[in-house]
């Protein structure tokens, strides 16, 4: 009997020892086994030694040492906030000279410069431009046995704010300001005494709306306002009493007294048409103009006042330039030809005429 049972044990404990490697050897031998690639990292028991070693270096106790650092020699550019303002600022100044030295055709010697400035500020983002514009010049002429005499004076000052609805169009709504004058009394030479113009006599200021159109990339700009006011001013009075520049003159009793002053101020309102435009037409050489037509609905309607100014620039270097530039004028209010007695009363008031002006000369010139 105790045999039977340890004969069983034994079957039992073979059986059961079979059955653990059967299921140990049932493990696919194909699959991967998982694996890490270990490199050899080789340590050198000899090291090279450092052949050259420089009189400065300490390699038992190195120091970092910025005593023979140089300083940089240009800053740093430092980050600017983009701006949306455009500047132009211009001097330039123009002369021209005429010298004899026993000449048979004869002849006066002359000189003649004037100078000139143009300051721009013009904005521009997105919907929103506005363009200020401020040009002076004033020239003078002096010739052998005559006094000194004007060549050009001018103060000019534009402003235009503009808006459009996207930023497709090229489009605007605008609102424009403007104003004209001189420096320097003007005469009638070689008469000095009685000047027939001053500063603010006239000064033009105009205002008004309308629409623009400014083409990208390009420097063009077309403005029609079909409502704009211009006052004349005429702050001499002399000139105010003889009704010079459109204003209302004084009147008079019998004996050539002065019952009324003579007004300061002419207000019109009008239809207003400006072009502006500057391009280069072949190399170095530049071609701007500035064109202003105005018509007076009240009084004149019809009348056009004309301001055309056509310049050339041809550019030799960065400070030296040729320029050559002309100027028409039509004003229905600035009268000339005026016919007086022998009393010095006016009998005829004048006509208006066409008014040109025309410069050619070297300017030096300087932008910043």
């Amino acid at each position: 009997m105790l045999l039977n049972k340890l004969k069983l044990y034994l079957i039992g404990s073979l059986l059961f020892s079979v059955s653990q490697s059967w299921s140990q050897d049932s493990i696919p031998t194909t699959a991967e086994i998982d694996s890490i690639v270990i490199d050899t990292i080789v340590i050198r028991s000899v090291q090279n030694r450092i052949k050259n070693i420089p009189r400065g270096a300490n390699l038992t106790n190195p120091i970092i040492s910025f005593k023979k650092t140089k300083p940089l020699k240009n800053k740093l550019n430092s980050f600017n906030i983009p701006s949306f303002w455009d500047n132009t600022n211009k001097f330039g100044f123009t002369v021209s000279e005429t010298a004899f030295v026993n000449w048979s055709a004869g002849g006066d010697n002359a000189v003649s410069g004037s100078v000139s400035a143009k300051l721009a500020r013009n904005y521009k983002f997105r919907y929103i431009q506005w363009n200020n514009d401020l040009e002076m010049n004033y020239g003078l002429n002096a010739q052998e046995g005559q006094k000194l005499r004007k060549t050009s004076d001018a103060i000019s000052f534009s402003s235009t704010f503009s808006y459009r609805r996207d930023t497709i169009s090229n489009w605007y709504y605008s609102v424009k300001t403007t104003f004209n004058s001189q420096f320097m009394n003007g005469y009638t030479y070689p008469d000095t005494d009685t000047p027939i113009s001053r500063f603010m006599a006239p000064g033009y200021l105009t205002f008004g709306a309308g629409v623009s159109y400014i083409p990208e990339g390009k420097k063009l700009n077309l403005y029609l306002s079909p409502v704009t006011q211009k006052a004349t001013f005429v702050i001499d009075q002399d000139l105010a009493n003889s009704g010079s520049f459109g204003v209302e003159e004084a009147t008079y009793d019998d004996d050539g007294n002065i019952l009324t002053e003579g007004e300061n101020i002419n207000m019109e309102l009008g239809f207003l048409l400006t072009n502006t435009w500057e391009g280069t037409i072949m190399e170095n050489t530049t071609l701007s103009h500035q064109l202003s037509l105005y018509t007076d609905y009240l009084n004149s309607f019809g009348n056009v006042d004309i301001d055309w100014q056509l310049d050339f620039k041809f550019v030799i270097n960065k400070y030296l330039n040729t320029t050559l530039g002309t100027q028409i004028k039509y004003d229905d209010d600035t009268l000339f030809d005026e016919i007086t007695d022998d009393d010095g009363a006016v009998t005829q008031k004048g006509i208006p005429k066409v008014q040109f002006k025309q410069i050619l000369g070297i300017a030096l010139s300087y932008d910043f």
